[in-house]
């Protein structure tokens, strides 16, 4: 700057003028230098390390590159030439300094933010990623690091050490506390929920108290994302999953198995013995045929040996069409190809009920897609509940508007009758 000074003065300017003059002239100086090295920095040095990273077999440096730290990185260029420049302005030399190393630490804080994401999205190309999440942990890393940052930028200002500013942090720790709560919460629900493989990104899991069933999208330090099956998206806190109860069930999708547990009601009315000629009608019925000759002999067995007079039907053994229904049904899954038979299957009697008696059909399907599961089982129930006459058997249901019209009009026609 003496050099310009110096020269402006040989063209016969006033001195303070030329101060002035050379002051301006420097700063313009340092500002065409700053932008040329940021410019050179980006369209020449940023261009040549995209170009050798698009055409690499690696992967990782992509997302080095899609989180831009290299373009952050540029930015140290300008702060590095300001502050090689500060001794220019002998009056403000401190003040330029600081402020070019507090910009430094402020870009270095913005870079180490851009890599740990780089970090953990080159973590989540790997399987063990949905396994063991590490956002959480980058999140922590990252408010450690912030903090650290934001100290030494204070520091650097007001020209006292570091250690003076992280010695008064113990001072302030209740209230540090206080403030990152739910991290401090959450950092120690993402070790439990990890360590204990309690969830995973991809789990379906159900928690009616946060309205929460759906997926999971992502685990954070502070909440799991979940996204609905009516594609609205549920944050839950991270410690919630550890203090409250939820269903996961990804052990229903690793089974390879989805359970079908319903019932039919029965009229009990319509429970009755199998007459000679209901026997001869489910002997030609295929998933019955063999169970009947079976349980037929079977029960004239019986009542031989037990001398079992079968002139009163109360006596002895006989067949039931509630029974038999019950083993068609048992038949009838066991060949139906959308269910699993290596898993558990039953078709059993629950208690009666006010709304008759409920015949359960416990197993499982054998693809665990929604759509696929429904329709097995919509399948299954639309042919019981349209055979279920064939046995005699009629399926509950209350009476209906339709019912009570039929009933009146029935009880006109009686009236009628008999008047006439």
């Amino acid at each position: 700057m003496n050099y310009i000074n110096n020269l402006l003065l040989k063209f016969d300017i006033d001195p303070t003028l030329a101060g002035y003059l050379s002051i301006i002239l420097m700063i313009l100086f340092i500002a065409v230098i700053c932008i040329a090295a940021n410019f050179i920095t980006k369209k020449v040095v940023i261009r040549v390390i995209t170009h050798i990273v698009k055409n690499n077999k690696f992967t990782w440096d992509t997302m080095l590159l899609e989180r831009r730290v290299f373009h952050k990185l540029s930015h140290f260029v300008p702060a590095i030439i300001i502050y090689y420049f500060a001794p220019t302005f002998p009056s403000y030399q401190e003040l330029i300094e600081k402020s070019a190393v507090a910009y430094l630490i402020i870009m270095g804080l913005m870079v180490m933010n851009s890599l740990l994401n780089a970090i953990n999205d080159i973590y989540q190309t790997y399987d063990i990623s949905k396994v063991k999440p590490i956002k959480g942990y980058i999140q922590v890393v990252n408010i450690i690091v912030i903090t650290l940052g934001v100290v030494l930028v204070i520091a650097n200002l007001v020209g006292k050490s570091p250690l003076v500013f992280l010695s008064g942090i113990g001072a302030l720790s209740a209230i540090l506390m206080l403030v990152f709560k739910d991290s401090l919460l959450g950092l120690v629900a993402g070790i439990q929920l990890a360590s204990n493989d309690m969830v995973r990104v991809g789990d379906w899991i159900e928690m009616p108290k946060y309205g929460a069933n759906g997926d999971i999208i992502d685990i954070s330090l502070n909440t799991v994302k979940v996204q609905n099956f009516d594609k609205t998206i549920t944050m839950i806190p991270s410690y919630a999953m550890i203090s409250d109860s939820f269903i996961n069930w990804r052990g229903m999708q690793t089974s390879g198995g989805r359970r079908i547990k319903r019932s039919l009601f029965i009229d009990i009315n319509s429970i009755a013995f199998c007459t000679e000629e209901m026997i001869r009608k489910f002997n030609t019925i295929e998933y019955l045929s063999d169970h009947i000759i079976e349980r037929e002999r079977e029960i004239a067995e019986y009542n031989t040996k037990n001398d079992i007079n079968r002139s009163n039907p109360v006596n002895g053994r006989a067949l039931t069409n509630i029974g038999v229904f019950r083993a068609y049904i048992s038949n009838y899954i066991q060949h139906h190809p959308g269910i699993n038979q290596e898993m558990s299957l039953m078709v059993r009697q629950l208690e009666p009920t006010e709304h008759g008696l409920p015949l359960e059909i416990y197993a499982f399907s054998n693809d665990i897609r929604w759509a696929v599961y429904e329709s097995v089982q919509a399948d299954i129930f639309d042919h019981l509940f349209a055979v279920a006459q064939e046995f005699g058997l009629r399926i509950f249901q209350n009476p209906s508007g339709h019912d009570l019209k039929t009933i009146v009009d029935e009880s006109k026609r009686e009236v009628m009758k008999y008047r006439n």
